[in-house]
Formats: structure tokens, C-alpha cells, sequence
């Protein structure tokens, strides 16, 4: 059984939408929490994925007061479905250098604890980069993760995402996703999903064009589709296996219609929570909205397929 979404968010009223669609994008923030719910109605979401702070510094602000009620009704005004955050771009939970991994530390908590008080489920966090060796790195991202987990009690789980495997980056095979599980202790694991990228998965080389039901046979296998809890849904400028992070706007670059067709009418896929993070252009409104009616039209258009067993992952 898939965890069910955060009770507020799930009894929110529908906005004449199919009852599983769970779809939107990364919204923002700017002028106050409270504001992005609407910015996700007027691309037709139902879905959004937030900041709760500016990801490039490291200053924690505090939530002004009011923000968390305010925010939890602008959900219910505007349909919104479901949400989730992601955490700052400056976190390494697996950096050798204490004092860096100290307040990498400090500033994922913080995460957790604005997650906590605004009633977001779900925290989406890039593993760490190990900078020296991989192993030492896993170790020490698994500890950080254990140590911010039993610091900030609660319902907020923590989704880790899937990365192109650019650098020193974590995080880019399946298996490596379940060995940093495996190292933390059973009460961290317990608030542990998965997001899966598809413009990392093709970057890593999981052939998402060429053998769509391997990569998500394999992703079952190794770490569990019932954990599986987000999608982020970008194209990528890269070919397979190039390890570039680079997102394009949907069936537009390497990856093509075909692997978002599929996904949107998946049956493994269907309460999973799918989040656009393609380029927004200069209104921040009309590429999203074009992507989202895009989307649901693969959706309306695709009959529903079974998955097919015994396909082969590149890795």
C-alpha cells in the first residue's frame, strides 16, 4: 500500500480533475508561502513542489506569523492536492569536511522543521556529494540523514531523489539509493521515499526511450515502487548516459514524447505525485501550463498499458 498523502491535503475539494491526478510543478514563494498555491492554479495544477527558503544561501529565515494557516488555506482555495518541498542547493549531508557537513546539517533540520510547521508532507533532498571516497561519503550521508530524521520528530518524510551521476554526486544507480537506506538505522528508513528524476534517470543511463518497462522493473526491484512517492517530469538536453543535469521542456529534447506518454498511463504510476521542473521562460506561466495540458492529454489520448516483464536496465 502507497502511503496516503498528508491528511489536510487529501481531503482537499477536486478541481474537476480525474480523482488520481496528482500533477503540477515547482512553484514559487517569492512574496510569501502563502501565495504559491494560487501561482499553481493559474497553470492548473494540483500539485506543487515549493522552497521554503532561497536554495542558494544559507540564511534560515523564520516563518512569519500566520504563514502556516495561511498557507494551508490558500491549498484548499485553489485545489491543490498535494505538495511537497525541496531542500537547499548548498546542503552536503556527505561532505568530508565537518564543519561544512555541520551546517549542512543545521540547514536540513531547519528544512524539516519549516516542512513540519506548515503541514508539507514530503522533502525532497539531492543525496550528497562524497568528494573523496564514495563509500566514506555514503556513510556519512546516511548518518546526516539518520541524526536530522531523530532531531526533527514528526510526520515529514524525506524523499530521496535520484541524480544524473555529474561529479561526485550520490545517488545515480538504484542500488546505491538502497545501500544509503540500508546504513541508516530502522527508525530513519521508516521516513524515507523516493523521487525519481526522468531527465536523471536517462542522464545515468536508465534507458527510459528504449526500455521503459526495465528501468521501472528494475526501480521495483531494487528499492520498491510502493516507495516511490514523486515523479519529476523534465526532458533532458542530454543523451543516455551523458550525466548531464540538464532539464528540457517536455518530449523536446533527448527523451521525446514517447517515456511521458507512458508514464502518464501507467498503472504503477498513477498515485504518484508529478512535478514539472522544466525551463518556465520569461512569464514563469506560459511554458507550465502548456506542459500540464501537454501531460494530460498523453493521459486522455494513451489507452492504459500493463507492465512487461523481463526487459534489461543500463546502468
Amino acid at each position: 500500500m502507497r502511503r496516503p498523502l498528508d491528511a489536510a491535503l487529501a481531503s482537499l475539494p477536486p478541481r474537476r480533475l480525474p480523482p488520481a491526478d496528482l500533477l503540477g510543478a515547482h512553484v514559487s514563494t517569492q512574496g510569501g508561502i502563502a501565495l504559491a498555491p494560487e501561482r499553481g492554479r493559474l497553470i492548473g495544477a494540483s500539485a506543487i513542489q515549493v522552497f521554503t527558503k532561497t536554495p542558494n544561501q544559507w540564511r534560515e529565515p523564520a516563518l512569519e506569523r500566520g504563514a502556516a494557516p495561511a498557507f494551508t488555506r490558500a491549498l484548499a482555495m485553489h485545489g491543490i492536492r498535494a505538495v511537497t518541498s525541496h531542500d537547499s542547493y548548498l546542503i552536503n549531508l556527505a561532505s568530508p569536511v565537518p564543519a561544512l557537513r555541520r551546517r549542512s546539517r543545521q540547514s536540513f533540520i531547519a528544512e524539516l522543521e519549516r516542512c513540519e510547521a506548515l503541514g508539507i508532507p514530503y522533502l525532497v533532498s539531492h543525496p550528497g556529494n562524497f568528494l573523496d571516497d564514495r563509500e566514506r561519503g555514503l556513510v556519512r550521508n546516511a548518518a546526516s540523514y539518520a541524526a536530522c530524521l531523530a532531531a526533527v520528530p514528526g510526520r515529514v518524510h524525506v524523499l530521496l531523489e535520484t541524480t544524473a551521476g555529474s561529479g561526485t554526486a550520490l545517488g545515480s544507480s538504484f542500488e546505491e539509493l538502497a545501500a544509503l537506506v540500508e546504513a541508516m538505522p530502522r527508525a530513519a528508513r521508516r521516513r524515507i521515499g523516493f523521487c525519481a528524476d526522468t531527465c536523471h534517470l536517462f542522464a545515468a543511463g536508465y534507458d527510459l526511450v528504449g526500455d521503459y518497462d526495465g528501468v521501472w522493473n528494475a526501480f521495483d526491484r531494487v528499492l520498491g515502487i510502493e516507495r516511490l512517492v514523486c515523479l519529476h517530469l523534465n526532458d533532458s538536453v542530454g543523451g543516455l548516459g551523458s550525466r548531464r543535469d540538464r532539464h528540457a521542456l517536455i518530449g523536446e529534447g533527448s527523451l521525446g514524447p514517447e517515456p511521458f506518454r507512458r508514464i502518464m498511463t501507467d498503472e504503477r504510476l498513477t498515485g504518484v505525485i508529478k512535478i514539472l521542473e522544466t525551463p518556465k521562460g520569461e512569464d514563469l506561466v506560459t511554458n507550465d501550463r502548456r506542459m500540464l495540458r501537454r501531460l494530460r492529454a498523453y493521459a486522455r489520448a494513451t489507452p492504459r498499458r500493463p507492465a512487461q516483464p523481463g526487459a534489461t536496465v543500463l546502468s
